[in-house]
């Protein structure tokens, strides 16, 4: 009798902690888990009878990767529980401080977490000797992202100048043409990036596995923070209904909760935006998914990374769009009136690991009362495992180290952020 025991405490280049165990017996599968075993952080209990002004500056703090996101998120409920409507320059902004955040996200993800499984390395570090020109590009994306953001928000990462119903400082004139121009020349950069990606593609696991995908959907662009909640079995659901996808439920071994919808699990992010919404990327978007050769639907979790890169184009494509339409409208200071009053908020964004929710109850004075944050990772923990179901038997004839870096590889795909998802 052969067996075979596989245990990878602590995968590495992700955020957090996850485990990995595998055991089999002369050759067939006993069990295969993916394990969370981070702690708890509370954040909803912090934010309880905090004032509005607060909560938006507390929630970023849930993420230092998706701070953007989280503040987003965090004052689009506000703004719904308090009835604010965002002026157009407001709603210009915001897009492109997500825009921001989007790219420096999917670079840090594809060419920095990624990248190595496919380039033979255990880290990034190695890479610096043998694709230095790629490493160099690498930062410099990243660099762009974090100015870009700072230009905007005040900071690199947990913006201050985004408040609920507008801003309280404006971005300065000359320095967005500065970025833009940055901008422009750094589109060389993403035909690198799509080569790159392009070049080990075919190195990517045949593996397919269909199931849901659920992502917010715009009928007026690719959407990152505006739309409803649509399904890939069909349906779009209103923010507030965001239950009725979700079902969040306990389990023995994951100190985060999991979630399932139509199906035994559904996935978030950008493979899911993909499959959702690819016929609404704009245009050198569009031209990056052919050079790839990807078309939704795509069923292979491995092909996230690819999905992220033609939304890093997108994300580059749009942020130029959107100052052109700035620099031609002007910008101006605008009052920001705030009545709070006792209610409910919800915001739905796409954090670039998927679909990120926060819900708040305030009284009458703006405090919260109650709060549910909601994060990506933790919608994707149970389509991980379900794709170790699915996975592991088909590869346990091949070498125990190609069997760990396999699975290693599939968790790592979902760019999970595993202290996130157990907020």
């Amino acid at each position: 009798m052969s067996e075979l025991k596989i245990k990878v405490n602590q995968l590495t280049r992700v955020e957090g902690h996850g485990n990995i165990h595998l055991e089999a017996t002369d050759g067939k599968l006993d069990r295969v888990l993916w394990e969370v075993t981070e702690s708890p952080r509370f954040f909803e209990w912090m934010l309880k009878g905090r004032n509005y002004d607060d909560v938006s500056t507390i929630s970023s703090r849930i993420c230092g990767i998706c701070s953007i996101s989280h503040t987003t998120a965090s004052l689009q409920a506000t703004e719904s529980a308090f009835g604010v409507k965002l002026t157009e320059q407001a709603w210009l902004l915001r897009k492109l401080l997500y825009n921001a955040e989007m790219l420096e996200s999917h670079v840090l993800h594809v060419l920095f977490l990624i990248a190595p499984d496919f380039l033979g390395a255990d880290s990034v570090i190695p890479l610096v000797a043998t694709h230095g020109d790629i490493i160099v590009m690498a930062v410099r994306l990243k660099k762009l992202a974090y100015n870009l953001a700072d230009i905007l928000a005040g900071r690199k990462t947990h913006p201050i100048t985004p408040i609920v119903g507008g801003w309280s400082k404006l971005p300065d004139i000359d320095e967005l043409k500065a970025i833009r121009e940055r901008l422009e020349k750094a589109m060389e950069d993403m035909d690198t990036m799509v080569a790159v990606v392009k070049s080990v593609a075919p190195m990517i696991p045949d593996f397919q596995r269909p199931t849901e995908y659920i992502a917010l959907k715009d009928s007026k662009e690719y959407s990152f923070i505006t739309g409803k909640i649509a399904s890939s079995d069909g349906g779009t659901f209103p923010l507030e209904d965001y239950k009725q996808i979700t079902n969040e439920f306990c389990v023995p071994h994951s100190s985060a909760k999991f979630a399932k919808h139509k199906r035994d699990s559904y996935m978030v992010g950008a493979l899911s935006r993909f499959n959702l919404n690819s016929e609404q990327l704009l245009p050198k978007a569009k031209k990056a998914a052919k050079e790839l050769g990807i078309k939704a639907p795509i069923h292979n979790p491995f092909f996230i990374s690819v999905a992220q890169t033609v939304e890093t184009v997108h994300a580059m494509e749009d942020a130029i769009n959107i100052i052109d339409k700035l620099l031609a409208r002007g910008l101006h200071e605008e009052e920001v009136k705030v009545k709070p009053r006792a209610g409910r908020g919800v915001g739905i964004v796409e954090a670039p690991r998927g679909i990120l929710i926060h819900d708040y109850t305030y009284d009458e004075s703006g405090n919260i009362v109650s709060a549910n944050c909601i994060i990506p990772t933790g919608q994707n923990h149970l389509s991980i495992q379900k794709d170790f179901d699915a996975l592991a038997p088909t590869i346990l004839d091949k070498p125990e180290d190609e069997i760990r870096h396999t699975l290693e590889m599939l968790v790592r795909a979902y760019d999970p952020c595993i202290s996130c998802s157990v907020h």
